[in-house]
């Protein structure tokens, strides 16, 4: 599993932006377009990575013990990341060099985690206040559904019609 990348406007032909002998994947541009974040298995297990954009030379590493489904937050100065049931955040910054904080857990809980896949499972309000987020083993309320045949015939007869 490869990143690349499909500029629209000189066409639809993809090009490769990250081609290793390592799995890489859930890849998120920054707000700015400067900076991809995306995962890697290269250190032995699957973390996150913020690579430049459109130059791939200049490679940070983010998570600290694990980490998947990068996305920034809709001002660039932090990013979201999951390690297992822990939603993670790190703030970012831009001077002469990107760099990152140390991560630390905004929450913990029964989060779902798609089975094989590298998907992102949560999305982040537009000011950055809020997660919307698939979760795991939650019992819905038993719901029932009513179907009605023939309800037109039924009405008919309750109430006449005047002809």
């Amino acid at each position: 599993m490869d990143i690349w990348t499909v500029a629209p406007e000189e066409g639809l032909e993809p090009s490769p932006f990250l081609v290793t002998p390592f799995h890489e994947g859930t890849a998120a541009f920054s707000p700015d377009g400067r900076r991809m974040a995306y995962v890697s298995d290269e250190s032995g297990r699957f973390e996150v990575y913020v690579r430049s954009y459109p130059d791939v030379a200049r490679k940070t590493a983010v998570s600290t013990g694990g980490g998947r489904e990068p996305w920034w937050s809709p001002d660039g100065r932090e990013l979201f990341y999951r390690d297992g049931s822990k939603m993670m955040a790190v703030g970012v910054y831009e001077g002469l060099d990107f760099r990152a904080n140390e991560p630390r857990v905004l929450f913990e809980g029964d989060l779902w985690i798609q089975p094989g896949f590298m998907n992102r499972n949560y999305d982040v309000s537009p000011d950055g206040s809020s997660f919307l987020i698939l979760t795991e083993g939650q019992d819905a309320p038993e719901s029932r559904l009513n179907v009605v045949l023939n309800r037109f015939d039924e009405l008919e007869q309750l109430v006449p019609t005047n002809d």
